[in-house]
This record gives structure tokens, sequence and C-alpha cells, in this order.
């Protein structure tokens, strides 16, 4: 039977317990629903609707300029949608923003990375602390009374965000030194260490080389398990999305055309069809 198929290199198989053993999938934590987005005359997304549940890995997927990268910018309010509402537990949200999608536990990884690189990792990470610092700038600067306490107290935090990703021996390198798979884990450990509930994962595999992907794809699963984070990720490799995912949401030209299991949406005729052409 005809099937989505896989990048031409390697495959960034990933060994993971079995799903009984990863938190258990609960309620609807966020909603799309009836999304449109136009960019002057262009469609970028059109009437488009799906859940997540949490602790689920849910992923996106389809062809370039399918509408998935626009989909994450709704979602945490750097795009705002001209119709369709965004619901995050148990508010619904015709206008979403950044800054209250991450005051209300939703973070975000960018396709292209925008890290201080002049900047250590540990203070690249201590950057996504922001949200959870309650001391006035003079205070931290003067690092006095309830203001270094408060530091410590973060510090420890993006410690043992470091020990996680395995980054320990590169706590004190300028970012910008880094090889690109390492800057990659920095990224995630900023978008880590706001503690959110929802992390969205803008291709966080894109442009490694398949070790580098194996070591994402483990990290990605047990930021999932062990801290019970639900993802949501846009990801070209087919073989990584089978292989991580709960859920496969599909785009085409805006729409979507798919959502269920890896399994069903590996053997949807619309998906099919999309990726494949009709004429195969």
């Amino acid at each position: 039977m005809a099937s989505i198929p896989v990048q031409a290199e390697p495959r960034a198989t990933v060994e993971h317990e079995a799903p009984a053993s990863r938190h258990r999938i609960g309620p609807v934590i966020l909603a799309v629903e009836h999304v449109s987005l136009r960019f002057g005359g262009v469609k970028a997304i059109s009437d488009v609707s799906f859940e997540v549940r949490e602790h689920e890995v849910l992923a996106i997927i389809g062809p370039n300029g399918a509408g998935k990268s626009s989909m994450l910018n709704v979602i945490n309010g750097v795009y705002q949608p001209q119709q369709g509402t965004i619901r995050f537990r148990d508010r619904t949200f015709d206008l979403m923003t950044p800054h209250r999608a991450a005051s209300m536990g939703i973070a975000r990884t960018f396709q292209n990375l925008a890290l201080f690189k002049g900047m250590t990792v540990v203070d690249n990470i201590l950057t996504g602390r922001n949200l959870r610092m309650k001391a006035g700038i003079l205070a931290q600067a003067l690092r006095i009374g309830p203001a270094e306490r408060e530091e410590i107290r973060h510090r420890e935090a993006v410690e043992r965000i470091i020990d996680f990703l395995e980054i320990q021996a590169h706590r004190k390198t300028p970012v910008g030194r880094l090889p690109y798979g390492l800057q990659k884990r920095v990224d995630l450990g900023r978008a880590l260490a706001s503690e959110p509930d929802v992390l969205l994962l803008d291709e966080p595999m894109a442009g490694m080389n398949v070790e580098e992907k194996q070591d994402m794809c483990r990290f990605v699963l047990d930021v999932n398990e062990q801290y019970g984070t639900t993802i949501v990720l846009i990801e070209h490799d087919m073989s990584v999305v089978m292989d991580i995912s709960d859920r496969v949401v599909v785009l085409d030209y805006g729409r979507k055309i798919g959502d269920g299991t890896p399994d069903e949406v590996r053997h949807d005729k619309a998906v099919i069809d999309a990726y494949l052409g009709t004429t195969h």
C-alpha cells in the first residue's frame, strides 16, 4: 500500500519506551477553532480546526507553504488571524499575544535560531526565566536581599536544564562558538526555562545530521515523559514524525487534510495524494 515518502537520507530512528510508560494523555489543553489567516490576497490558513491534548506529542506536517509555521505563529500570538479563536484550557481568545501566550504557559522555538551568539550557554538559557523574575532591574543589578536569592534560584533551575540537555561542558561557552546541533539544544533549553505547559517546536531537527536528530528526538521525548510537557512540533522528516508522535495533523495549501494517529495518517488517501500526486 502506498505511504508517505520518507526523505532520502539515513533514518533517524529513536528507541523509546512503549506509550503506556508515558504520561497518560489527558483532556484537551489547546484548541484551534476555525482559524483563517490571510496576507493580502494570499490565504495562508483556511478554516483550520484541531485539538491538542495534555501530555501528547502532536506533529503538524505538510509540504513547504502548507501554513505550518503560520499556524504556530497564530497559536502564540505572533500573527493575528482574520477569523477563528484559540482556546487554552478554559479560556477562549480572539486575540492572542506573545506575552499572553508565554505568561499562560505556551513556549516557542523558531526554525531560524535567535540566540544571543555572544552570550554564554548559561546566560542564554537564563533569559528564558525572564517572566518568572519578580525583582526590579535595579535590585537585580545590585544583587541585594531578595533579588540575590531569586537569582540563585533561577540559576539553579538553569543548571538543572543544562544537566538534562547534557551540555554541562559548554556552560560558559559563547553560543556562537557551538556546533549547530548544540545551539539547537540551547534554544530548546531556553524555551524549557519558562517551565511551559505547551511547547511549540518549529522544525527542531532542521539542518541536523542523523546523530544530532537522534539526540534531539530523545530530548523531545524526555521533555514529554519526564516533565509531562505537551509538545506540538513541525517536522519534515517522516521517520521522526512516525516514531515520536502520538497524533499527526496534516496541512496542505493552508487547509487541514488529515488528523489522526501516525498509522492512520500514513494510509490516508488524501494525504497520500497530497504528497505523491494522484497519478501515483
